[in-house]
């Protein structure tokens, strides 16, 4: 399978996710405030929802969309990953 566009912006967003909850642990360890701890969570929480957002999207919109076009797995396969994929929107 070839290469997706997205993944560099994927693996960006969760490198930045990655960032905030290193910084939430060390933040627990030092005995920060729960506002400031939740702020940073919030920022990891929404970080990887993006990620996941952006992976979903490119799946619909190359894999299911090739699928189709050229129409390998057949119409009920791809509704059927279609609907399997669209669970984690």
């Amino acid at each position: 399978m070839s290469a997706h566009t997205t993944h560099p912006d994927v693996i960006k967003r969760l490198k930045r996710a990655e960032g905030h909850l290193k910084s939430v642990v060390a933040m627990l360890e030092e005995g920060r405030g729960c506002l400031e701890i939740a702020q940073q969570l919030q920022a990891v929480e929404k970080a990887v929802g993006s990620a996941k957002k952006t992976l979903v999207h490119d799946h619909i919109d190359h894999c299911l969309e090739r699928s189709v076009r050229d129409g390998a797995g057949g119409a009920d396969g791809t509704i059927r990953e279609f609907k399997e994929i669209t669970k984690y929107l």
